[in-house]
């Protein structure tokens, strides 16, 4: 390392980094003021954002260099960053496509991770634990989404075939892993994705293979996040994926569907074992984002569902009140989660705000943009579904910006419904 000394958790004994940015578009809304002081990433979506993008309807002027300075200027401990710009990036969504082609990974390197890395590495920032989440959404997309599977697409094909991803990933591991106070934590997707059999072993197998790719190696890698801008619930406490309805596993229920487990503490725990298993090191951390997935307010159920059927007992008692799990975009009904706390749980580094709360996850219909984000029929609440999601309705809000813009229904439902409840 070049510079500092790595501690364990990253999170733990100091405050993080709170996004003037963020905090202000959160304390425009009525009651704002109650949660605009926790610490929230900064996303790095485009190469315009690593300088700071007036225009932007999503990321503010500020760029990585003037985060880092403020967070100095804050006396934070750490700062989290969203690396965000893979070649063809989320190959089996639209609402978050990105800028770069499928073909395009050395404009990442030499234009996108180059550049960060040049600032991170900047002697002033050594005593800021400088955290970096690594490409949300992408390689589980390279087990779950490509040809054969249910709603498989050509783009996840093409950079499954052409290494973008894993090459991308382990170029950025290697360059942002070279900086001793800068801490790599790869999104490794949340239950409802990968928590089938069929997905979980061969989705830890890709996150090795990217780990050691492009002369990485598993010790650029501090730990790993889940349920990244998801709604999973953290804790089901009604059921559990053992329970048994008359004789009939809940495993058997519609909404659980032969999973292996139904919230994402038990999900994040076992995929850190199962990542262990693959070569990475004993001391790996979990994050879990917990910015929108508290599923608070009059909705939340107070106990077990009824005993009449599986469905019943499962939809009756469960804590998360998506349509399908599978759903992804601007959930209604959701609240604020856990706020973001250091050591929360065995084997997890921290509860997490990465997603920051009122941010779009995409338009519920197409609006022209110069920042290359398209519109997915999941954002979009009159939408009846597809293979991925059951054939179910999105469950998204209406009248939605596009992904990362401000979302002020959004942000005061979330509010509303945060559990623990806000004050």
């Amino acid at each position: 390392p070049t510079q500092g000394t790595r501690v364990d958790n990253p999170y733990v004994g100091v405050p993080g980094y709170v996004n003037p940015e963020w905090k202000a578009k959160a304390e425009s809304v009525a009651g704002g003021n109650r949660v605009s002081n926790n610490p929230t990433a900064v996303w790095i979506d485009r190469i315009a954002a690593i300088n700071g993008t007036d225009d932007s309807s999503s990321n503010g002027a500020m760029g990585v260099r003037d985060h880092l300075d403020r967070a100095l200027t804050q006396g934070a401990g750490y700062i989290q960053f969203v690396i965000y710009n893979l070649p063809g990036r989320d190959c089996a969504a639209l609402a978050s496509n990105g800028e770069l082609g499928p073909d395009e990974l050395p404009r990442y390197k030499a234009e996108y991770i180059d550049p960060i890395a040049a600032i991170q590495a900047d002697p002033k920032y050594r005593n800021l634990r400088i955290i970096n989440i690594i490409e949300i959404d992408s390689l589980p997309n390279l087990v779950t989404n490509t040809s054969g599977k249910p709603g498989g697409t050509v783009m996840c094909d093409t950079v499954k075939a052409n290494g973008a991803y894993v090459n991308g990933i382990g170029y950025a591991l290697t360059k942002l892993g070279a900086i001793g106070n800068v801490y790599n934590y790869i999104d490794a997707a949340h239950h409802g994705w990968i928590g089938w059999d069929s997905n979980f072993s061969p989705t830890a197998q890709i996150l090795k293979d990217a780990a050691v790719a492009s002369g990485s190696t598993v010790n650029n890698v501090h730990g790993f996040i889940v349920n990244t801008a998801n709604y999973s619930a953290l804790k089901e406490t009604n059921f559990k994926v053992t329970d048994s309805v008359n004789g009939t596993t809940v495993r058997q229920s519609k909404w659980i569907d032969w999973n292996y487990y139904v919230d994402e503490l038990s999900f994040a725990q076992a995929f850190r074992n199962e990542l262990v298993s693959k070569g990475f090191d004993s001391k790996i951390g979990m994050l879990i984002d917990t910015s929108r997935n508290g599923w608070g307010g009059s909705a939340r159920p107070t106990g077990p569902g009824p005993l009449t059927s599986v469905d019943a007992y499962v939809d009756g008692g469960r804590i998360d009140r998506r349509i399908h799990a599978g759903n992804w975009c601007n959930q209604s009904g959701a609240g604020l989660g856990e706020r973001p706390k250091a050591a929360p749980e065995p084997g997890i580094d921290a509860y997490v705000w990465i997603k920051p709360p009122g941010e779009s996850d995409g338009s519920s219909e197409y609006i022209p943009n110069d920042e290359g984000k398209g519109f997915d029929r999941m954002c979009d609440p009159t939408y009846t579904g597809n293979a991925r999601n059951g054939n179910s309705m999105s469950g998204a809000l209406p009248n939605a910006p596009i992904s990362g813009a401000w979302f002020p229904a959004q942000f005061a439902q979330l509010m509303q419904n945060a559990y623990p409840p806000l004050s």
